[in-house]
């Protein structure tokens, strides 16, 4: 079992950049798939970014392909999110989320996939 928590979040310009951290505490961090998600005010949860167990495989949605880094460091329990280019439509609160089974696309991007998910960390981009 894990526990994911959310940090880095801000508020931040139109094309600026912020960094999210996902501590996991927990045993076994290198057996969970992590994910990143959001939700913005009235909407559903939408799916991010994922991460596979070594860090060797990462998938994005389409929205954030190219602006948006996620990496993975087994030896700290820790994810990464790198946004870059931020928009307003970027605005929501982002959630951590770890999962117990080796994903495949389209899999990861479900949120019934995830068991443990963190609290979230709020990103808001200004115009």
């Amino acid at each position: 079992q894990v526990q994911p928590v959310e940090s880095g979040g801000g508020l931040v310009q139109n094309g600026g950049s912020l960094k999210l951290s996902c501590v996991a505490s927990g045993r076994s961090f290198t057996r969970y798939t992590m994910g990143w998600f959001r939700q913005a005010p009235g909407k559903a949860r939408t799916f991010v970014a994922a991460i596979n167990r070594n860090g060797t495989n990462t998938y994005y949605t389409d929205s954030v392909r190219g602006r948006f880094i996620l990496s993975r460091d087994n030896g700290k329990n820790t994810v990464y999110l790198e946004m870059n280019n931020l928009k307003p439509e970027d605005s929501a609160l982002y959630y951590c989320a770890a999962s117990a089974s080796a994903l495949p696309l389209p899999e990861v991007r479900f949120t019934g996939m995830y068991n443990y998910w963190g609290q979230g960390t709020q990103v808001t981009v200004s115009p």
